[in-house]
């Protein structure tokens, strides 16, 4: 099997319309239970290996709720009709956080958590802002609510093949 791709090396196909949202909010609401199925049975030591400098199974969970809080500073630049706020590249706050001290039921039961207060403010929006469009700063591209979710349950998705990836090769 090959490499996977770097995430920032990854590209969208963006334009998606309203009609496009109940389906990427299922996607984002399927990443915590896929996440459970993932790790229930694998103990704890096995999803704290970095392997070649790469995050560890409860580092990629970890950056998953981490970055729930750039989601909800998007959504809320979108309502306001700014430019959405940038990601930090060098993931700062996922590698201050040592996620490997956490047993994986709290880390995937947090990451539950904030994405489900994510949804509950999708769920929120008026038709109006259902509407609204952003630039993307690093895509240089002005997405709509539908395409956000759509990136957002992408970037789960780079997550979620490179924890299965890992969890094959070390524990299958």
């Amino acid at each position: 099997m090959t490499e996977l791709l770097k995430w920032s090396d990854r590209r969208f196909q963006f334009g998606h319309t309203v009609d496009y949202i109940p389906f990427f909010v299922e996607r984002l609401r399927a990443t915590a239970p896929r996440l459970d199925e993932m790790t229930v049975l694998v103990p704890e030591d096995i999803m704290e290996v970095r392997e070649h400098d790469k995050w560890s199974v409860k580092e990629h969970i970890g950056h998953l709720s981490d970055i729930e809080l750039l989601h909800d500073k998007r959504l809320e630049d979108l309502r306001a009709g700014r430019e959405l706020t940038p990601a930090d590249p060098d993931n700062k706050a996922t590698v201050a956080a040592h996620h490997n001290q956490y047993p994986i039921s709290e880390l995937v039961y947090h990451f539950r958590q904030v994405r489900d207060n994510f949804l509950k403010q999708v769920e929120h929006f008026s038709p109006a802002d259902l509407e609204r469009k952003a630039m993307h700063p690093r895509l240089g591209q002005v997405l709509s609510l539908a395409d956000m979710l759509y990136f957002i349950a992408e970037h789960d998705n780079h997550h979620l093949t490179a924890i299965a990836t890992f969890l094959r090769k070390h524990y299958a």
